[in-house]
């Protein structure tokens, strides 16, 4: 960490606030929370320079053996234990900020290999993000799916409201495995299934310019199961990104301008992933084990049915308790990947 640099920082920032109009300028709320930042940071600094300074004069004193040694002693390990808890959230500050962590995200799923059994897992894990979602304190709404015969979904897409979404949801982008007995199975054989998770953070018009010529935009019938048409109007809308070949379908919405407004959000965030994927092709090699190479074919995770067992395969966690989990109980898992990220990202010292 390089203190003088923050400080540096701290009084240019400082000094801008001087210049008249500053306060009424787009810069303004972006300094200001960065000033914010740095405070706390040097002033988190301080605490640990003085709780440094506090263990080596009880070290001289442990030293000296004089009668006050067994308080020092005492002392040293108390202040130990503070250290430490002030070392990992200094740490936590210093991590560089993504700036798409505070934003909205939209997940998508998708069935994989395994048919039915894969389309039944792929609302389960869509449920189960629901639920943890409002557990958490975030707001859902459904964007697009597309069911399945059996009471599943092929694809499913929605979007999750609320400060650090797509920071808390990011992680869980890659494949999802399934292993257990489909009830369907009367040999009563395990079946391995797959769904795909996507995670991206919901873009705005700034974020992502789109050329319009660019765009293929066509229009058609919606339709429902088994392909019969559910209207009369060109409603359904299919957008083609033509430079990266990205393609985005929506007709859930009876209204054309609807339809078409929601896939434009999903190719905005589409392309903002697709740049962050770029991102992270650069980062360290533990870094791209948990975040993934943006190939979504990677496989993260495991659930075991007939182990009752959860695995991470990026940082070798495992966990029983899937029934849990499915009602929205992952916080462990969640906050162990966190931490994984936390310890992988090394700040500059």
């Amino acid at each position: 960490m390089n203190i003088k640099n923050l400080t540096e920082e701290l009084q240019d920032l400082k000094n801008k606030l001087d210049s008249p109009g500053y306060y009424s300028s787009r810069a303004y709320p972006v300094s200001a929370k960065r000033i914010a930042e740095i405070e706390n940071i040097l002033e988190m600094y301080q605490r640990l320079e003085t709780l440094k300074s506090s263990k080596k004069k009880a070290q001289e004193l442990v030293k000296s053996g004089g009668e006050l040694a067994e308080l020092a002693t005492e002392e040293i390990k108390e202040t130990e234990g503070k250290l430490e808890i002030l070392q990992v959230k200094l740490r936590k500050l210093l991590i560089p900020k993504d700036p798409n962590t505070n934003k909205d995200c939209i997940i998508e799923i998708r069935a994989g290999a395994g048919g039915d059994e894969a389309s039944l897992f792929a609302g389960e894990l869509f449920q189960m993000y629901v639920r943890h979602a409002e557990i958490s304190g975030y707001q859902t709404e459904l964007i697009g799916d597309s069911p399945s015969e059996v009471g599943g979904y092929k694809e499913v897409s929605f979007l999750i409201k609320g400060p650090g979404a797509y920071g808390h949801f990011h992680l869980e982008a890659g494949v999802h495995r399934v292993q257990r007995i489909p009830t369907t199975e009367s040999q009563g054989r395990i079946h391995t299934s797959t769904v795909t998770v996507a995670v991206l953070p919901e873009a705005e018009e700034a974020d992502v310019k789109i050329n319009p010529n660019d765009l293929q935009i066509d229009t058609y019938h919606a339709s429902g199961h088994g392909g019969q048409s559910v209207n009369t109007t060109d409603s359904a809308v299919r957008i083609t990104h033509n430079p990266t070949g990205i393609v985005v379908t929506m007709q859930d919405e009876k209204s054309q301008i609807k339809n078409r407004d929601k896939a434009m959000k999903i190719l905005r965030s589409r392309l903002l992933q697709a740049k962050l994927d770029e991102e992270q092709a650069k980062a360290s090699v533990q870094r791209k084990k948990l975040i993934g190479s943006g190939d979504r074919s990677e496989k993260i995770r495991t659930y075991n049915f007939p182990q009752d067992r959860i695995t991470d395969h990026r940082i070798g966690y495992s966990r029983s308790n899937i029934d849990g989990a499915l009602a929205g109980q992952i916080d462990d898992l969640v906050e162990r990947l966190h931490e994984a990220e936390i310890a992988f990202t090394q700040p500059e010292e």
